[in-house]
């Protein structure tokens, strides 16, 4: 992959930044939402994964496809999707991107070549790898993206998926994100290896892990292996090491997780980590982290505002779209 030279801009950098924050501030803005009652159903945040989402969804180009899971708002945001359609989703309202029939980022959108998943986890990775040959086949330099936790990588799909992007050397990508707790399952009770990326050699494609909390690193690696897969050298798999820091979902308050482990990984917050590393460097001013804090909570603002103001559904679309003619 060091044949794919990637360079990392000050401006860059400090769009990885803006999008870590706007994915932060907006996952909380729907956290309180939540509590205010005006979202029902589940809601899963990514608090502490907002490097390995928010780098990988950057390291796409607009023709990319991505098809990330549940907990993978930052992807969706740097790959263009707006806070405004987000908040319409959670809320339910008839102008959402599902018309109000599903809550949270079950959601897809084709304008942007984003692909929702469904709630079983490792069953898009098939349909992102068929959705990568496909563009191929049509003479498409076109990657398909994949995110899956570190639990769902142990059912079968996760296996067949591979097997078959890399017989085919499928231009596709695979993000492991480990985050250490599948639901309240620690991962040394889900598998014994110490990486999950060295089931690549298995497969006979390139496996790499990085620090799921430096979106730089995450950012390099990923764009390595979007760029090998362009070029025709088939799929990567890549394992971003990181900690959720918070439960399962908004109503899990993760009583499981050992909490000197917390507090460790609370030093790593990877909005931080950057944060600092950037002012060090002389990327970022506090002038500046002020400025691009107070615009997007702004712009949070406005969109709560707007989305809240718009319709619910009518009760007879739920008959609607059901089937394809």
């Amino acid at each position: 992959m060091s044949a794919f030279n990637v360079d990392i801009t000050p401006e860059l950098k400090v769009k990885l930044y803006t999008m870590m924050v706007k994915t932060r501030l907006t996952e909380e803005r729907i956290i309180a939402l939540y509590r205010q009652g005006r979202i029902v159903g589940g809601v899963y945040t990514g608090r502490g994964v907002e490097a390995t989402t928010v780098g990988s969804g950057l390291a796409l180009e607009a023709q990319d496809w991505l098809f990330p899971i549940h907990r993978d708002l930052g992807a969706h945001l740097a790959k263009g999707q707006s806070v405004f359609n987000i908040l319409l989703q959670y809320l339910g309202r008839g102008n959402g991107l599902s018309r109000g029939k599903d809550s949270g980022i079950h959601c897809s959108d084709t304008r942007l070549n984003i692909v929702g998943n469904v709630s079983h986890l490792g069953h898009m990775i098939p349909v992102a790898v068929g959705t990568a040959i496909g563009k191929r086949m049509q003479g498409e330099k076109v990657v398909a993206l994949n995110f899956i936790g570190e639990g769902g990588s142990n059912i079968g799909d996760f296996h067949e998926g591979l097997n078959f992007a890399a017989v085919q050397k499928a231009p596709f990508v695979l993000i492991i994100e480990n985050n250490h707790y599948a639901y309240s399952t620690p991962t040394h009770k889900g598998f014994s290896a110490k990486y999950l990326s060295d089931r690549a050699i298995g497969y006979g494609i390139p496996g790499h892990h990085v620090d799921g909390t430096d979106v730089l690193q995450v950012y390099k690696v990923v764009k390595e292996a979007v760029e090998r897969a362009r070029a025709g050298e088939g799929p990567s798999l890549i394992e971003c090491l990181s900690f959720r820091m918070v439960g399962h979902s908004a109503h899990d308050d993760a009583f499981y997780v050992d909490k000197q482990r917390m507090k460790e990984y609370e030093k790593k917050d990877p909005i931080l980590r950057l944060e600092h590393h950037l002012h060090r460097e002389g990327t970022l001013s506090e002038p500046l982290i002020a400025t691009i804090k107070a615009e997007l909570e702004e712009e949070i603002e406005q969109a709560t505002q707007a989305a809240l103001d718009s319709p619910l559904p009518e009760a007879h679309w739920a008959a609607e779209g059901l089937f394809a003619e």
